[in-house]
């Protein structure tokens, strides 16, 4: 039995949503007359509370469709140091949208309304514009960490008061509203834009939502049909969404459990110097010298648990649908065997 850690994005269609996608009506969705493809378009703006969406290939896409539509070249991106706008997408602000990053020292990947307030540069033709926050919830390199949405409000209002776009990188974000309790009209009335993945923790083998104003997404689909994005007959990959907004949300909640029980596991080994707070379903550890985390993953291969290397000292374990309550008592046993 392999258990698969690495990510979230390993999960594998359910047999319900596998009979879901079989059973999806379709069309050619770059004419707009996918059915599937509209009704999952629909049904997340709605959940939301926006007014549009659109239904693309990934994050990394929805993210920098969001970007290229709130900035011009020579613009300004603010976001957090190890946010994936800017770790983890290929250096595209840069290459799609010709703008520059601001990066800040925020605490488990959160920044503050006060730091975007000192980030935002004056009116000075020697300093690029500032036209964009962005902010990511969960936090992947924090571990899963959650924003606080009061938080979150005060950099709304720095960022209307200063006129910044705000786009939320919400990859994992039904994981915070399970944890944190919160809703997503509370998120949409916010946002000028929200990132939803769809094939993390929600269980869909491709796709990810971006949601904003019609406007918004007008232009969007049109960066989406530059950035080669047009798909044609994806309702088989809709029909998978809206079965995991149907039916894969609130079960997020077994998964950050889980998580929480293998994170006290490994905290009480003498080899951990530290494991990160667990709010969601990341656990990421550092390891004391000498020991490095390529070994680390090397070790627990030997035990088929695969897990991912996020420095050179700190390694990640992230929990999914695919992972059983059988599983995490092998991993548990497994850490308490090292």
């Amino acid at each position: 039995m392999i258990i698969d850690f690495r990510s979230d994005t390993v999960t594998r269609p359910t047999p319900a949503m596998r009979e879901a996608m079989m059973a999806a009506k379709v069309g050619d969705d770059v004419f707009g007359e996918d059915p599937s493809v509209n009704e999952l378009e629909r049904k997340a703006s709605e959940i939301f509370g926006m007014e549009a969406a659109l239904f693309c290939a990934s994050g990394t896409m929805t993210n920098q469709i969001a970007i290229k539509c709130h900035t011009q070249p020579g613009d300004e991106v603010i976001c957090d140091e190890n946010a994936h706008v800017y770790q983890y997408e290929a250096g595209g602000i840069a290459f799609n949208s010709g703008s520059s990053v601001k990066l800040l020292p925020g605490d488990l990947g959160r920044i503050t309304a006060h730091q975007v307030l000192s980030a935002i540069n004056p009116d000075d033709l020697h300093k690029p514009h500032s036209s964009l926050v962005c902010l990511e919830n969960t936090s992947n390199r924090g571990g899963g960490s959650c924003y606080d949405f009061n938080e979150i409000k005060k950099i709304k209002n720095v960022c209307t008061d200063n006129e910044l776009g705000f786009h939320l990188d919400g990859a994992r974000l039904f994981n915070a509203l399970v944890e944190k309790k919160e809703t997503p009209k509370q998120y949409g009335e916010i946002f000028d834009s929200i990132s939803v993945c769809l094939s993390k923790s929600l269980g869909c083998p491709v796709g990810s939502l971006l949601l904003g104003k019609k406007e918004f997404i007008k232009k969007a689909r049109r960066v989406r049909k530059v950035f080669g994005g047009g798909m044609r007959q994806a309702g088989f990959l809709a029909a998978a969404g809206i079965y995991a907004l149907d039916h894969h949300i609130d079960r997020l909640a077994e998964d950050h459990a889980h998580a929480r029980i293998i994170a006290d596991a490994i905290a009480k080994k003498e080899f951990i110097k530290k494991v990160l707070p667990v709010e969601t379903n990341i656990i990421i550890f550092e390891l004391n010298d000498p020991h490095t985390s390529k070994e680390m993953v090397a070790k627990l291969k030997e035990y088929d648990i695969l897990s991912h290397a996020v420095s050179s000292n700190r390694v990640r374990l992230v929990v999914h649908l695919d992972i059983s309550k059988e599983m995490v008592e092998k991993t548990v046993d497994t850490f308490k065997s090292l």
